[in-house]
Order: structure tokens, then sequence, then C-alpha cells
């Protein structure tokens, strides 16, 4: 029996929010604790940099495409089946690096992993809008809020595993994934496979394109972005000639699809900019360990713990759009307070990171639940596909935009005309960036939305 529209019962909810918020605590951990090892892990095998970091971008390569493929393969067949393929080869490629003799060997492992762990924030978010539809809202803060929680606890876990131990025990965590397999079979519903089929030309013209993508937001060389405008533009002609894209073209086509997708882009960038300067301004200007600046952004990792869960059910009973504004008003508050206040104690900068911090799986919960409402039933898998790999790539460009601002290292404009002098400017700057961005989203979101009776529905769920 098909239970696509099925809600199973309240005991199995709660066992398995609990369950795959757990697993989506080591996925997202399995991360951001590498970054942290990426210096011993090139001591150990005598790595220049350049090569030592596809430990880090191969994994993304892999694991944002990923997340749209498993999106796509949601559609046809059962969610239990593809959980259990990509925990067993996330677990298998934590394996194969924790006994990894080579450097080859380590990132087949990464990569390996990457296969397998993109099937888990990708049905994450799939399963309460197939399983849980009357409470979807609750459960997409409560995953939205884990994954927030898991990206502050990473850095500090993996500075202390890695410390006390070596950068091998933090596939440990990875590994005991696989515990869960007989949990997720026995408490996720049985499906039959659903009529469709996989466009696998247009997917590999996808993969390219991204891969390339990615490739020029992290080397800016101008091959990659040949090469993905051509995948791009091919992969166009295809949606408009093959009778079942990959993609369906009318999706992009509805304004409230592409302008969610766009709010939550933006906002992600928002978030990640911000967690990715952090960490840099932390070491050069308040000369932090990497232990201290785990601990600096751990506060509001765990405020955004309690708020995501708190805000799905605000979700559910106000709808998303008004939480949607809300949390963008923490990010303008919150990006503004640090544009501010940078060149003053650590803890002042740790509260004002906490309230934009609070602002990540309200984004989250809110754009993924309009989404489920907006995006046909049959097209579910898909869409938050797409939504998951949006939000992916919006981490790896914030990431590339900002390094390459940093690394003009000085500049005597002063953008914020509250904020502080000195060798900060650079860094107030881009907190003040951040902001204006935040309002050009809320605001881009808000005309789009206001007063329309056909999303009405959308605004109440």
């Amino acid at each position: 029996m098909d239970t696509t529209n099925q809600e199973i019962n309240a005991s199995q909810k709660n066992k398995l929010t609990l369950l795959l918020c757990i697993i989506l605590t080591f996925t997202v951990m399995n991360g951001t604790m590498f970054n942290v090892a990426i210096p011993d892990i090139a001591e150990e095998f005598q790595l220049l940099p350049s090569q030592v970091s596809w430990v880090m971008t191969g994994y993304i390569l892999v694991f944002a495409i990923g997340s749209l493929m498993y999106g796509k393969l949601a559609d046809i067949y059962p969610i239990k089946t593809l959980l259990t393929i990509g925990i067993i080869l996330f677990a298998s490629g934590a394996t194969l690096g924790f006994i990894s003799p080579n450097y080859s060997t380590l990132l087949a492992a990464r990569i390996l992993q990457a296969m397998g762990g993109a099937t888990i924030p990708a049905l994450s978010f799939i399963i309460p809008a197939r399983f849980m539809p009357n409470e979807r809202g609750r459960v997409f803060g409560i995953v939205a809020s884990t994954v927030a929680f898991a990206s502050g606890v990473g850095p500090i876990a993996g500075g202390l595993v890695g410390g006390a131990f070596n950068w091998r025990f933090l596939f440990i965590f990875s590994m005991i994934s696989i515990i869960a397999i007989p949990f997720l079979r026995k408490w996720l519903p049985d499906e039959e496979i659903r009529p469709g089929k996989v466009d696998i030309i247009g997917a590999i013209i996808i993969a390219i394109a991204i891969s390339s993508t990615l490739m020029f937001i992290t080397t800016l060389s101008i091959i990659p972005l040949v090469v993905a405008i051509l995948s791009f533009g091919l992969y166009t002609w295809r949606a408009f000639t093959h009778d079942q894209p990959f993609i369906q073209p009318d999706m992009l086509k509805n304004k409230y699809y592409s302008t969610t997708i766009l709010t939550s882009f933006l906002g992600t960038v928002c978030m990640f900019g911000m967690i990715f300067v952090i960490p840099i301004m932390a070491r050069d200007l308040y000369s932090l360990s990497t232990v201290q600046i785990g601990f600096l952004l751990f506060p509001g990792a765990m405020a955004a713990g309690i708020i995501g869960q708190y805000g799905g059910k605000l979700i559910d009973k106000h709808g998303s759009y008004p939480i949607l504004r809300v949390a963008f008003l923490l990010v303008i508050i919150g990006s503004f307070l640090i544009s501010t206040f940078i060149g003053l104690p650590a803890w002042v900068i740790a509260a004002s990171i906490l309230i934009q911090y609070m602002a990540f799986p309200l984004i989250q919960s809110s754009t993924a639940n309009l989404l489920t409402v907006i995006i046909p039933k049959e097209r579910t898998g898909v869409g938050i596909g797409l939504f998951n790999l949006v939000n992916f790539l919006a981490g790896a460009i914030a990431s590339a935009i900002f390094g390459s601002i940093l690394d003009l290292e000085n500049t005597s404009i002063q953008l914020n005309p509250l904020g502080q002098n000195g060798p900060n400017i650079i860094y107030s700057n881009l907190f003040i960036g951040l902001t204006v961005l935040s309002v050009i989203a809320v605001t881009i979101f808000s005309l789009v939305y206001k007063n329309n009776k056909e999303v009405k529905a959308a605004r109440n769920n």
C-alpha cells in the first residue's frame, strides 16, 4: 500500500523524530568536525594545503549533488530503502576512513561517506512532509534546530576528540550510525514504488553543472565556470524537450517556489557567512584557540537548538509567513550588533552571535514548511531536494565570497558609523553587508507573498 498521504501514529512520530535528529547530528558534525582536523591530516600524509583541501571539497561536491539526487529518488522509491542504503554507505565510508593507510584511501572514504550521508538531510525534510502532515512545522523546527546545534558542537567535538586521541577517531561518530537501520525500518511506513522514471542523462548534466559551479566557487578558475554555464544551458534545452526531465521547468516558473528558494538561499548565505567569518575574526582579533572559538559559537548553537523546537510549534499555530519575517529580523539585529561591537570583549560578541544564530532554524523550518504547501505532492522529493542543494550552495558561496573579501585585509572605509575603529573595520563592514542582505531578502519575500489569495493557504501552514 502506498502511504504517501498516510499519517503515522503519535508513538512512531516521536520515536522517528528523535532517531532522525540523532543521525542528523552525526551527519552534520561529520562535516564540521573535519575542519579542525585538516592540519593534522596534512601533517600525517605530508600534503600541501591544496591537496588536503579535497578532504572537504570532495565531500562537499558529492554531498551537494546527492542532496538533490536522493530527493528526486524519494518521489519514486520508498524512503525506507533509500535511508537504509544511505546509512550503510555512510558508515562503510567512516570505517574505511578510520583504517585508511594513505591519502587516496582517505579521500575515497570521504566520498563514500558523502554518497551515503547525503540521504539523511535530504530525506529528513521529506519524512515530516509525507508522514507527519499535521505536525510538519513542529518537526521541521526540530530538524532545523538539530542542524544548527550540531554545526556549533562539531568544531568543539572535533577539537576535543582530535586533541585527546587522533583525527581518525572522528570517524567513530559516523560508524555507529549503522545501529539506526533496524529502528528506521521498523518505524518508517512501507511504501510501494510509485510511477515515474529518473532522467539519468539530465541528472548527469545537473551533476556536472553543480560540480563545476562549486569548483569555480572554491578555485575561481575560468574553466569550471565555462563548463557550468554550458552545462546549465544544455540542461535548460533538455528540460524543455524531454517528456520527464530531472527537474520540471514549471517548478522554477512558480514565483512562490522560486521566491521561497531565493529567500532561503539569502538567509543561509547570511548564517554561513557569520559562521565562516567569526572563527577567522576570533583568531585574528582575539587570538582565541580552536576550542575557545568553538565555545564562542556554542551559546548560539544551544539557543538555536531550543528556539527551533518552539519555532516549529509556532509555525504550526501561526503559519510560516510571520515566523520567517521574525527570523530575518533576528538576523538583521544580530548582524548589526556584531558589526557594532567588534573590538569589545568576546562575551559581547558571543551574545550578539546568539541573537543571529537563533534565526537559523526558524528560516530553515519556515521555508521548508512553505515549500511543502507550494509543491505538488508527487514532486515533494525533488522540490525539497533542490531546496537542500541551494542551501548547500549558499554555504559554499558565502565562504568563497567572504574569504575573498577578507583577503583584502585592510580598508579605511567604515560603513557602520557606530562601529569601532581599528583593524576590525573590514569585519564590521562584512556584517553590515549581511544586515543589508537580510533586509533585501525579507523585502523580496514580503512583496511577493503580501495580500496574495493564491498563497493564503501557504501562509497559514
